[in-house]
């Protein structure tokens, strides 16, 4: 496998250049080998053309954490025979220019071989590790291996997290922090969430890392209104759904629209 830098704390050092440059983060979200390998590998390098980090879900048989439509795109990678190995080995063929978050649940790391993956993962500089099911203090052997590893311990915050425990899970984390603009499962909405900003302010003031927004964004409008709240948009399911309807070309040329739109905002923030 060819690595994509050899370079450390690729996060820091993405997030240092989009605050000097004053640009709000995006960040898609795409799972490995969906609908297929050619066409996930193409959608990769296409999403690498307008994100400034790229999520890569590894493909696992029941993602608790998301909603239909990233369910059967894990499910239509997994009958193709992807998995964490497959995963590892598409990243390094997209020769992605990007900072890569790796986003898995445990037990396709732990069938892999936890330090097993952190070193060929991180020999392929893959940037940072969110687990969905690894809650903060939960295990903090495998939190401690990844801080200590090259890649960051991305953490996810919840609306509903605050006090003691928003200050223990943001306490160890790495990268940045993605929160979760709702409640329940992935998946698009029509309109955000009611409280995001007073949302956003709570966590704002419990820890200095980057806040990513994501869960529900799937429209330009609702992409300009968490740029102006957060530092990175992420969007996931209304891409996957994209990708999967009209192909590798459409899911790029959507990115390309919410790019324009985020800059747009982002310009009209500084003016």
């Amino acid at each position: 496998m060819s690595a994509i830098t050899s370079s450390e704390s690729r996060l820091d050092r993405a997030w240092s250049a989009l605050r000097t440059a004053r640009r709000t983060a995006l960040i898609p979200y795409l799972t490995a080998g969906h609908p297929d390998r050619g066409t996930s590998l193409d959608a990769l390098r296409r999403a690498a053309e307008h994100a400034d980090i790229l999520e890569v879900g590894v493909p696992f048989s029941d993602p608790l954490a998301d909603g239909p439509v990233i369910q059967r795109s894990t499910h239509e990678a997994l009958a193709g025979g992807m998995t964490l190995a497959g995963t590892l080995e598409l990243i390094a063929a997209a020769k992605l220019d990007r900072p890569v978050v790796v986003f898995s649940y445990l037990n396709p790391v732990f069938r892999y071989g936890f330090d097993r993956f952190l070193r060929d993962a991180a020999a392929l500089g893959v940037a940072g590790l969110l687990l969905t099911d690894l809650p903060a203090g939960s295990d903090p052997g495998i939190e401690a291996q990844v801080r200590e590893s090259p890649l960051d311990l991305i953490r996810l915050v919840a609306p509903t997290t605050a006090g003691d425990r928003l200050r223990a899970v943001t306490a160890g984390a790495q990268g940045f922090l993605y929160l979760v603009a709702r409640l329940g499962v992935t998946g698009t909405s029509r309109e955000l969430a009611t409280g995001l900003e007073a949302y956003v302010a709570r966590v704002r003031a419990a820890s200095a890392l980057p806040l990513a927004l994501g869960f529900g964004i799937s429209t330009a409008e609702q992409a300009v209104a968490v740029a102006h709240l957060a530092d990175g948009v992420v969007v996931g399911s209304a891409l996957v759904e994209r990708l999967a309807r009209e192909g590798p070309a459409a899911a790029g040329r959507m990115l390309a629209d919410l790019r324009q739109a985020i800059d747009r905002a982002d310009r009209e923030r500084d003016a």
